[in-house]
């Protein structure tokens, strides 16, 4: 049985199998209703963010959800993952904010938060839902945001001291206003027409608020970055998803909600979470790995700090919380290749396991972490064993959570129905 809400699946588990197989495709159960007295909103398993996104929009501009920035996520998967954002920062994951769930188990039944029991309901929100059943639909807090909030774009290159702009960034951004979320974008580029290469450095920022409480406060903590009030742009809420989501930010808001005008992409991405900064010297190492590649490779470093420094490990599912710096996801990208067994794919695949072997002594360890929904098989497929499953488990929930939600799973499907090769095992003695 495969269960696919938005299909934005990373290795294709809510779609593919390499058996006959059964899909439960959630695509025509897509209603969401708003609520803005109670700043609520129920919306069904097989919704998009973008959808979403778009149907607040149309209710009010002071109130929004803190889930991701790709339109074309499914709700679902997103919440079942845990699910970070722009509103990360005030607001805590997409999965702190669901408040109740309609839920069919493996015998059929629909479950509330109430009859499911709250263990059951904590699972779900970070462990992977489709491990334990399918969620018909999810009840979200809505929560509050101003009617205009600011956007800047600063881009810097190696020449123009993205180094120790970045370095510093590490130490400050994560400490700062919990109103500023900020995404970094790292490639590598040619200088000019010549074949010498550089790193461009893109800090993507959003902040809860007008420029002209914004700029004091970075100009104070962050003066290098140079945001300046020419490159700030205050717009709605909604507005700033469609830039993040890849369109113009004078696009009709409608685009969110178009499936069709989704761009489709093809890629092999990794992820971790830095707790403690990368020094100069580790950062050039990285600079000079990304050389080694052919241009198709991205970086982007995800904030972290604020709000998720008030969460325990075990609030939910999602253990990357305290003391985390900022996520890491890296990706090469293969929309040029007809598949991602061509020898051009393989080789980029190949350099990013090796990037990734680069930047092992730089990133958290003990487990050294991962997000689920960025779901990488490399990491392990094998379940046969506590042992054997936490090769990755314990890499997505790290070791108190994995086993929660096995007990979990070991009573609510024991005989494990709903599986694919990064579900949760069932074991009787957990």
């Amino acid at each position: 049985m495969r269960i696919r809400s938005g299909g934005h699946d990373y290795e294709g588990l809510s779609y593919t199998a390499d058996v006959p197989f059964v899909m439960l495709d959630l695509v025509n159960m897509r209603s969401i209703d708003i609520n803005v007295e109670n700043q609520t909103a129920w919306v069904q398993g097989g919704a998009l963010l973008g959808e979403l996104y778009y149907t607040i929009s149309q209710k009010t501009d002071t109130l929004y959800f803190p889930a991701g920035m790709c339109p074309s996520v499914g709700v679902s998967g997103f919440l079942s993952g845990g699910g970070y954002g722009n509103l990360l920062r005030k607001y805590g994951t997409g999965a702190d904010n669901v408040l109740d769930a309609r839920f069919m188990d493996v015998n059929g039944n629909i479950l509330d938060r109430e009859s499911m029991g709250e263990d059951l309901f904590w699972a779900i929100r970070g462990g992977g839902a489709s491990s334990f059943g399918i969620v018909l639909a999810w009840k979200l807090r809505l929560v509050p945001v101003p009617e205009r909030v600011t956007l800047f774009i600063v881009s810097v290159t190696l020449e123009q001291g993205a180094t120790d702009i970045f370095h510093k960034y590490q130490y400050v951004l994560p400490n700062f206003d919990r109103d500023l979320q900020m995404r970094v974008q790292i490639n590598s580029e040619y200088i000019g027409n010549t074949t010498n290469k550089t790193i461009r450095i893109l800090f993507h920022g959003i902040y809860q608020g007008n420029a002209d409480t914004l700029l004091p406060l970075l100009n104070q903590s962050f003066p290098e970055l140079n945001v300046t009030r020419e490159i700030c742009q205050e717009v709605r809420m909604v507005q700033s998803t469609l830039q993040f989501g890849g369109f113009s930010i004078s696009a009709h808001v409608e685009v969110l909600a178009n499936r069709s005008a989704i761009p489709k992409t093809n890629f092999k991405s990794k992820s971790d979470y830095v707790r403690t900064p990368i020094p100069k010297s580790g950062l050039i190492k990285i600079w000079e790995k990304m050389f080694e590649n052919d241009m198709s490779e991205m970086l982007q470093m995800y904030t972290f700090g604020g709000k998720m420094e008030e969460y325990s490990d075990t609030a939910t599912p999602y253990p990357h919380r305290a003391g985390v710096l900022y996520q890491v996801y890296k990706l090469v990208n293969l929309i040029d290749q007809p598949s991602d067994t061509t020898t051009i794919s393989l080789k980029r695949i190949a350099w990013l396991r090796s990037f990734d072997e680069t930047l092992e002594s730089y990133v958290s360890s003990n487990p050294r972490e991962a997000y689920l929904n960025y779901n990488d098989l490399d990491l392990g497929v094998g379940s046969g064993s506590y042992e054997e499953a936490s090769v990755w488990g314990e890499r997505y929930w790290k070791r108190e959570n994995f086993k929660k939600l096995i007990r979990v799973k070991s009573i609510v499907d024991p005989g494990n129905f709903f599986r694919h090769p990064q579900s949760i095992p069932s074991f009787s003695d957990m």
